[in-house]
């Protein structure tokens, strides 16, 4: 008997938690290396025994791999490494039958340079409707050798390609992905008939890539990237993002969505400057919730963190959203590492790490005192109110894998970078939190597949295994496990309570409706828990002291 999906009703996402799966580097059951749905499919008791709410997948479609699958070929198919329409639809049935919803990613700044538009758009003619697809500009120059503006490509080198006859086309990230031109009615119709065939396979919600660079105002002549640089990103009116118009094609999506009963869900990623741009991706006329990233990108300070959650707690109660918690993803440093790092200070991105051969860098991390302090983290995040979304193998408390040699290397953001740090990535790319999964021991790929891995695993990787930490009461695992449990049983509604009479500015403390309280000692003295009975803690406790790097859950009568 299929069990009830929870949280029940329209409204599960507002404070689900998710777990997004790489899909190439989660199982792999077929034995080629590359993780793919039957993979999914094996693993689906796992999931349910870990107690997620619904799962995020990173793209599945045909690609290229030219940026990990964000290069789409095929909008509306799978690609066959991974599996079929038909295993797609199998996939959905074994996740809905253990209660969890399914999330998809749709990538609509660009797509594959093997999409078959691009294709047709190289094979036309200048100012042909084909073209008009994508974003195509005459160069400069006497005979258009030269590119059309000075613009950089987030991943190295210039964002626009030539194609011949002094025609080339606009990239903001690798070269094989070729920006869409949204002011293309033909394009905004085909996705919309792409929401509709994911939503009628069963589809719950969509994650949306780089939600804020879709429309773009490219005036004649092109301004220069210091002239970009100078204007107000903030102002809905910059030329190439998060621009106000970009909200019409929201509209139209969301009126897709709501062609559905329940509603179907939408999580934008949009990397803009400001809280009130960002409500705007939160609307509920529009995608409705929108991933803050603020605690992804903070050191594990207590007055950075209050200063986070209250900020995006207000700005889910202004926009009637509900908040985003995220703490890794496939784009950035695993926690666990960046946590025993030293401090950000600030800045996105810890640049020019060099990497030991064990697996950790050379400049002073503490992968001890980093995974102490993710569990901290973890359990400070899912006790707030509104979504967690977790990535794959951080409830395994994983490292970065560092020493991926560079010939192995996958991600353009490595091989177009290096030595050049750009955008959110610290000069080694992305390849170290996309490493396929250990489920046993031992093996050739750790119980990942039967034959090998498409990126190289560590061989520490087995002493932390699913395998090794099943059982475990002290595990990593077992925290994750008992955490979303509790946290499935303690929740109400989406308010929480800042309690300061520990008198302690490194330790954040807070109550949620019913007696749930968390405390978290972001110190290194350990602090005495106020009253109530502990049902969890990230670390031992001494008594009823907490020691440092540690958070505890309370409950009172």
């Amino acid at each position: 008997m299929s069990e009830q999906i929870a949280p029940a009703g329209a409204d599960w996402w507002r404070q689900a938690a998710v777990y997004q799966i790489y899909p190439r580097s989660f199982a792999d059951a077929n034995g080629d290396g590359i993780g793919d749905l039957r993979g999914i499919v094996s693993r689906v008791p796992y999931l349910r025994a870990l107690g997620v709410d619904a799962v995020w997948l990173s793209p599945f479609y045909p690609s290229a791999l030219a940026d990990g699958g964000y290069d789409v070929a095929d909008y509306r198919d799978v690609d066959p490494r991974i599996g079929t329409l038909a295993e797609f639809d199998e996939m959905v049935a074994a996740l809905h039958e253990a209660g969890i919803r399914v999330v998809v990613d749709i990538v609509p700044n660009h797509s594959s340079d093997q999409h078959a538009w691009f294709r047709e758009a190289l094979a036309a003619p200048k100012g042909s409707p084909a073209r008009d697809r994508y974003i195509f500009r005459d160069g400069l120059g006497e005979n258009g050798e030269l590119p059309p503006a000075d613009w950089p490509s987030v991943f190295g080198g210039s964002a626009w390609e030539p194609v011949g006859h002094g025609q080339w086309y606009l990239h903001t990230f690798a070269r094989e992905q070729p920006d869409f031109n949204w002011d293309n009615a033909e394009v905004r119709e085909d996705f919309l008939t792409t929401l509709r065939f994911w939503s009628d396979r069963g589809v719950d919600g969509f994650r949306i890539d780089v939600a804020h660079l879709l429309v773009k105002e490219l005036a004649d002549p092109l301004p220069s990237q210091a002239e970009l640089d100078a204007l107000d990103r903030d102002s809905g009116r910059h030329p190439l993002l998060d621009r106000d118009e970009v909200h019409e094609v929201y509209a139209q999506w969301r009126a897709v969505f709501d062609e559905y009963d329940p509603p179907r869900t939408a999580v934008a990623e949009a990397w803009v400057d400001s809280p009130a741009r960002r409500a705007r991706y939160a609307s509920p006329a529009g995608l409705g919730q929108a991933f803050n990233f603020d605690l992804l990108t903070a050191d594990f300070d207590a007055g950075a963190f209050r200063r986070i959650v209250a900020d995006n707690l207000a700005q889910s109660a202004a926009t009637g959203s509900s908040s985003t918690w995220v703490l890794s993803n496939h784009d950035v440093t695993r926690h666990a590492t960046r946590y025993g790092l030293p401090p950000l200070n600030g800045r996105r991105v810890k640049q020019g790490v060099e990497w030991m051969l064990a697996g950790a860098p050379a400049d002073g991390v503490d992968l001890a005192l980093g995974l102490r302090r993710a569990r901290a983290a973890t359990l400070f995040l899912l006790a707030l109110p509104g979504s967690a979304y977790l990535y794959q193998g951080e409830e395994l408390g994983l490292h970065e894998v560092g020493d991926i040699p560079a010939e192995q290397r996958q991600d353009p953001a490595y091989h177009r970078s290096v030595g050049q740090p750009a955008w959110s990535y610290d000069g080694l790319g992305r390849d170290g939190c996309r490493v396929p999964l250990p489920w046993a021991r031992s093996g050739s790929s750790f119980g990942f597949g039967s034959d090998g891995a498409h990126l190289p695993q560590p061989a520490w990787f087995g002493d932390v295994s699913v395998e090794a930490q099943e059982g475990d009461p002290a595990s990593t695992l077992s925290l994750y496990r008992a955490a979303l449990r509790l946290r499935r049983e303690l929740q109400s509604d989406e308010t929480l309570a800042w309690h300061d009479e520990l008198g302690r500015d490194d330790v954040l403390a807070f109550s949620r409706p019913g007696g749930w309280v968390s405390v978290t000692n972001f110190g290194d003295a350990p602090v005495a828990l106020p009253d109530g009975e502990v049902v969890l803690a990230s670390a031992p406790l001494d008594g009823d002291l907490l020691p440092g790097a540690a958070t505890a859950w309370l409950t009172r009568a």
